[in-house]
């Protein structure tokens, strides 16, 4: 059955790249509803954008969500994956800025407010999107993928010069919690050079190494090191599975992910969509439904930092 919040849940905090501090309220919507992003800092015109693969506009290092009206909402990935990942399939997200706050880098936070508001079942029964036929975009090394399987699986690897990155590979199968269990509290990363650049550009401006995982060469320069021995391929694949949320319904799936990033993952995303013959809407029964991610999360899944 398809899943909302009890209540509404708040958020406040910086943007990463803004560093602009902003107030986000996510409240329980009706079935059918999907993910929806409402500016409330804005009085005129369309202020509601849809959480879509085809509201998705390139952006660089996050991924931005644009009505026909040119509003938008940015970083949204962090949230689409908490949402995903806890089975949250209908809210409204209201926010008072361009930028969904940063909090602590990871989908944490959000997971732990939408579980501790508990979630709603709904008597609808989820529609899901079901692979059918193998859909790849590339470009250079970087490759991503969606391939027939029964649930939706993540399988992502990276390569960085950074010997405190290096080569990392991780699969996971996201169903019964795997997203909250494994992923939630795994933090976006940057190399100190790259933090250095963005910086001179106007970008990265609400950054601290409080909200990201900062590198530099075999250093670690974050307070704490990192949550996990692989914490970067496990930030990649939380971003990948916020990114796939935009499919407008859960994906029945196996995702590859080789160097991808969220454009690609948004390519990818049009790229099926454009083949009728590699996918279709399907209604999950119980079985099915299981699969899905966040069926059968619990508190207790949290990981101690959350």
């Amino acid at each position: 059955m398809q899943r909302t919040l009890k209540s509404a849940v708040s958020f406040t905090g910086l943007g990463l790249h803004t560093g602009r501090a902003v107030r986000m309220i996510v409240r329980p919507a009706s079935a059918d509803y999907g993910i929806w992003f409402r500016r409330t800092d804005l009085t005129s015109g369309d202020t509601l954008i849809p959480a879509r693969w085809d509201a998705v506009i390139p952006s660089k290092l996050c991924t931005l969500v644009e009505n026909p009206e040119g509003v938008s909402v940015s970083t949204v990935e962090h949230i689409m994956a908490a949402l995903a990942g806890c089975g949250i399939h209908n809210a409204l997200v209201e926010i008072d800025g361009p930028e969904v706050p940063i909090l602590d880098g990871s989908a944490a936070m959000f997971v732990e407010r939408f579980l501790a508001a508990g979630l709603r079942e709904q008597m609808v029964p989820v529609r899901a999107i079901r692979i059918l036929q193998a859909v790849e975009v590339q470009d250079g090394a970087a490759v991503a993928r969606l391939e027939p399987s029964e649930m939706l699986e993540i399988n992502f690897s990276i390569d960085f010069a950074e010997q405190a990155i290096g080569h990392q590979e991780k699969h996971l199968n996201m169903s019964n919690g795997a997203f909250v269990r494994e992923l939630s509290d795994s933090r976006t990363f940057c190399r100190k050079a790259d933090v250095d650049a963005m910086r001179a550009n106007g970008l990265a401006l609400g950054g601290t190494m409080d909200n990201a995982v900062v590198f530099d060469g075999d250093r670690v320069l974050s307070p704490g090191g990192l949550r996990h021995a692989d914490e970067p391929v496990r930030h990649k694949m939380l971003d990948a599975l916020g990114d796939l949320a935009l499919a407008g319904g859960p994906i029945l799936g196996r995702y590859t992910g080789t160097r991808a990033g969220h454009a690609m993952t948004n390519r990818l995303l049009r790229a099926l969509f454009a083949r009728r013959d590699a996918w279709k809407m399907v209604e999950c029964g119980p079985m099915t439904g299981l699969k899905l991610p966040g069926m059968g999360v619990v508190r207790a899944d949290l990981p101690a930092v959350a």
